[in-house]
Order: structure tokens, then C-alpha cells, then sequence
């Protein structure tokens, strides 16, 4: 369990670090829209190495490169969503990608227990299937997407005569505000209490989830938050996002509860409902607090910095739950994490803000 703690983290952390240097990078060139679709490119690729895979080797080389096309895609697209909206918009705008990335997420699994059905479990020729979306989410970026103007970087920062530096430097992380940093801070912490999904499978095959079963757990937990994210996002402009931040908090300390003390499979079912509902109220309503705490040409930097913090955060919280499930086993663990939860919501209550409502920049 701590090797899949270790693993889950290190494979989610690197998708997230990634985030620094594609963020940055489209602050710097003032374009987004390329390097976004270079990040689904990369992904789109990988697709063929699963089935054409003699070993384990090239599946997990692949699945190396997948997270990195998506830690390259992710800042850009994230600051794209928001140059393409108004500020009043944004919390919806994030709740319906959000939504949409969650619809895929069950469409996905379930198109695969019918493959596998007609297929007659042929893993290989069902794996052949996954190039279709990869290949037509790029095509959508490219022809579909028009990429607003951006202010070019100024002359001094273009200047080629100026020495190499990293992407990120401390003038940089200077110009971020405060209210990014609590953002950042806020979004580890819900990181860390939630666990990576890895948990919740293992979870649903020890209370008797046959092997063929357990996609089912993703398909409840992504239904529920591709149900819930687009209103989550929608509210948030009307209203304001700690109350949805602290109900999320809420749910996701249920969730656990529901994981640790519920006996057989209606329990883990319930536990990936409340999960997936935790990740609709929450998700697009994070990327919505970095996405107002900073100016536009910060975003692509925000994101990015953002990444880096919840990877290191994300680690963190897998070599947790790996050590705690060895150590003590599921029901420990997941108490743990609604412990975790409780913690976190105590900490966002008592805090005097979190975000302004609708029309702020």
C-alpha cells in the first residue's frame, strides 16, 4: 500500500509540477492555445503503446508521458477558460469544464465494460479504442478554439540579450498576491484530506467489488461530479464560494466516514457518490480562486505555481494514506482523511474571506 500511495502520488505530482513550466511559459509568450494542444498531442500518442505493450516497461513509459502532456496542457487550457469568459462567468465556466471532463470520465469506463462484452474480453483490441477521443479532443482545440489576443511580453522580458533564468524566479513568485497563496494553500489541504483515487478502488475490491466490477466505483464517483460541477460552478458566481467550499469539506469527511465504518459494497457505492459530489462542489470552484486572485498575464503563472503546490501536496497525501492503511488498515485511513476534512473546513471557516462574488477581476 505504500508503494501505491508512493506511486499514485508521484504519477499525479508529475502531471501537476509540469504545470510550472507550461504556465509559465504561456504567460511568457502571451499564447495558450498551442501549447494546449500540444499537451493533448502528447497525450494522444501515448494511446497506441497499451495495446501494442509486450510488458510492463512500455505501459508505464507511456503512462509517464500521458501525465506530462496533461501537466503541459493544464495551465494554459486552466488560464485559456479564463481569458474566454467574463468574470462573472468564470465559476460557471469552470464548473461545466469540470462537468464535461467528468462526463468523459464515465463514459469512458462504461464504454469499456461494453467493448470488453463484444469483444469477448480481447483487452487489446478494446485498448484500440481509447486513440478515437484522444484523437478528436485535438482536433476540437484546433479548428474549434479561437485564442483571444494577449498582451506580448514587454521588450525588456523578450530581450534576448537578458541571461537564462528558471521558469519560475522570485520575482516572479513576488508578483503573486496573498489571496493566490491562500488559494494554493487551501487547495493542498483539500489534496492531502481527500487521498488519491487508487484508495477508493482497493477499498471497493476488499469489501467484495469482483475485479470486473470495480470501474464501476469511477462511473458512480465521475456521474456524481459531472452532475454537480456545472451548478457548483454556476452558484458560486451568485453566491460566493465558501459555503460550497465548506459543504464540499462536509461531504467529503462523509464520504470517508461512509468508507471506513460502512460494512460491504452499498457502503463503498455511497463512499464514491459522496466523493465524486466533494469533487463537483470543489474543483472548478479552486481553479475559480486562482483565476480571480491574479491578473490576466499572471494566469498561465498562477496555474502553474498552483500545480506545483498540490503535486507536492498530492504526494504527501498518498505516502499518507499508504502508510496509514499498511500501519493500521482502510477503516484508520479513511478516518483519518475525514479527520483531515473536519481540520480543513475549521480552518476555511475562520477565515474573514475567500472570494468576492460575481464581477470581481
Amino acid at each position: 500500500m505504500v508503494a501505491l500511495g508512493l506511486l499514485e502520488g508521484l504519477a499525479e505530482a508529475t502531471s501537476l509540477i509540469t504545470k510550472v513550466f507550461s504556465g509559465w511559459l504561456s504567460d511568457r509568450l502571451g499564447r495558450r492555445k498551442w501549447l494546449t494542444v500540444a499537451g493533448y498531442a502528447l497525450a494522444a500518442l501515448t494511446k497506441p503503446a497499451f495495446p501494442l505493450a509486450e510488458s510492463a516497461g512500455p505501459v508505464f513509459a507511456a503512462r509517464f508521458v500521458d501525465r506530462l502532456g496533461k501537466g503541459l496542457r493544464g495551465a494554459p487550457r486552466d488560464a485559456l477558460v479564463a481569458d474566454l469568459v467574463p468574470a462573472a462567468l468564470r465559476g460557471a465556466a469552470y464548473g461545466l469544464r469540470q462537468a464535461l471532463d467528468s462526463t468523459g470520465a464515465v463514459l469512458g469506463p462504461l464504454a469499456a465494460v461494453l467493448l470488453m462484452l463484444w469483444f469477448a474480453d480481447d483487452l487489446r483490441a478494446v485498448l484500440w479504442f481509447a486513440v478515437i477521443p484522444a484523437v478528436l479532443a485535438v482536433a476540437v482545440l484546433v479548428f474549434g478554439v479561437d485564442e483571444p489576443t494577449h498582451a506580448p511580453p514587454s521588450p525588456s522580458d523578450a530581450s534576448p540579450a537578458k541571461p537564462a533564468r528558471p521558469p519560475i524566479g522570485r520575482a516572479d513568485l513576488r508578483r503573486l498576491p496573498p489571496r493566490f497563496w491562500s488559494a494554493a494553500a487551501l487547495g493542498a489541504a483539500f489534496v492531502v484530506a481527500r487521498f488519491p483515487e487508487a484508495f477508493l478502488i482497493v477499498r471497493g475490491h476488499e469489501a467484495g467489488l469482483a475485479i470486473a466490477w470495480v470501474p464501476i466505483l469511477m462511473v458512480v464517483m465521475n456521474f456524481v461530479y459531472a452532475a454537480s460541477a456545472y451548478p457548483a460552478g454556476a452558484a458560486s458566481d451568485r453566491l460566493g464560494t465558501r459555503g460550497l467550499l465548506l459543504t464540499g469539506l462536509a461531504v467529503l469527511a462523509a464520504a470517508h466516514v461512509c468508507l471506513a465504518s460502512i460494512d460491504g459494497i452499498s457502503g463503498v457505492l455511497v463512499g464514491a457518490a459522496a466523493w465524486g459530489l466533494h469533487l463537483g462542489l470543489t474543483q472548478g470552484l479552486l481553479a475559480r480562486l486562482v483565476a480571480d486572485a491574479v491578473p490576466a498575464e499572471l494566469r498561465g503563472t498562477a496555474f502553474g505555481v498552483f500545480g506545483l503546490v498540490t503535486g507536492i501536496a498530492t504526494l504527501i497525501g498518498g505516502l499518507l494514506a499508504g502508510l496509514l492503511w499498511e500501519a493500521a488498515g482502510a477503516r484508520v485511513t479513511f478516518a483519518a482523511g475525514a479527520a483531515l476534512a473536519v481540520v480543513t473546513a475549521i480552518g476555511l471557516a475562520s477565515r474573514s474571506s475567500v472570494a468576492p462574488r460575481s464581477g470581481a477581476a
